[in-house]
């Protein structure tokens, strides 16, 4: 009797690259759930003897998932694949029963050794069936960003030795006009600091946008364990170091996953003690429309807020979406 196996995901391109990194020849049937509340449903159904579980999800993320399997004292094994590869997500995961975990983009390889390491591989006489979802470019963006920001948090985690938590990236096609909105969460009356990067290669170009609260700098200084006085210079060095690891490491996450490399100009502060709008109004962009990928990042427990906004320029979208698409083939 096959295995009943459950890939939760809240990303179907996700979901579509774990089936096919699975081994063709393994003696299984496979179920998806979309989010956490999904997944559990389908736990319960008997869906799940081993479940191939991601992290960051909306309604119920992994790790409350993980909770309530440790509730329920559930028989299921897990497998973490996440693009949070932070220290200390993995410590928190392993502490919580998980049998493995794999960080994304999963490797047919690697889950092959994992399998034969836990004695969960049968070998079946035909090809396990895969569903044939429909796969929307909008996703595999979003999971792309999701990997790049994973390791981009990944860095800034162990420079502040805490906990980023990770957001759900959120990508929008805009018009220029519209770029407001891709950051309508930020609060006009809070006062920002921003950085600007430029970015370019293989036909591809945009810019970087790193948007700081500044009530963000005192935990900071904290976590870096600055004991001086923190004035303007101060909070500047902060600013440009953090934006730094956070653009370079996202804009490299991505460039790996789609086998290209960017050159980054130099970083210019565009702003201090402004506000959301004023950043849009003082630095008009030439383009018409844009793709934008925004990433709100924050550290638990401290009060650490910043958005690190990418926006490709209108010519940037045809090649990026060649690229996309062999990421399906």
């Amino acid at each position: 009797m096959p295995t009943p196996v459950l890939i939760c995901d809240d990303s179907s391109f996700a979901r579509k690259q774990m089936a096919r990194a699975l081994p063709q020849d393994w003696d299984v049937e496979i179920s998806y759930a979309s989010n956490g509340v999904e997944g559990l449903e389908a736990v319960s159904q008997g869906k799940s003897e081993i479940l191939f579980l991601d992290l960051n999800m909306p309604v119920l993320d992994g790790y409350q998932v993980l909770e309530e399997l440790s509730k329920k004292q559930s028989n299921t094994k897990v497998i973490v694949v996440s693009g949070d590869i932070q220290p200390e997500a993995y410590e928190r995961v392993m502490k919580m029963g998980v049998l493995e975990f794999i960080k994304k983009p999963s490797s047919s390889d690697v889950i092959h050794d994992i399998l034969e390491k836990h004695n969960l591989f049968t070998r079946s006489k035909g090809q396990i069936k895969t569903a044939d979802f429909k796969v929307e470019l909008r996703d595999i963006y979003a999971e792309v960003a999701n990997v790049a920001m994973g390791r981009a948090a990944d860095l800034l985690a162990r420079l502040l030795d805490a906990f980023v938590i990770m957001p759900i990236p959120k990508v929008s096609m805009l018009e220029i006009s519209e770029l407001h909105m891709a950051l309508e969460h930020v609060k006009l009356k809070d006062k920002l600091s921003a950085v600007c990067q430029g970015f370019i290669g293989s036909g591809i170009a945009g810019e970087a946008f790193m948007i700081f609260n500044e009530s963000s700098f005192t935990d900071i200084a904290a976590l870096m364990k600055y004991g001086g006085v923190i004035d303007e210079d101060v909070e500047l060095e902060l600013l440009m170091d953090i934006s730094n690891i956070l653009i370079g490491a996202c804009l490299k996450g991505i460039a790996e996953q789609l086998d290209l490399t960017f050159s980054q100009g130099a970083p210019m502060v565009l702003g201090r003690h402004i506000n959301i709008h004023d950043i849009q109004k003082n630095n008009p962009s030439p383009w018409k429309k844009t793709l934008a990928i925004e990433i709100a990042y924050s550290i638990e427990n401290k009060q650490i807020n910043c958005d690190l906004l990418l926006l490709f320029t209108e010519d940037s979208i045809e090649p990026l979406n060649e690229r996309l698409s062999y990421l399906l083939d």
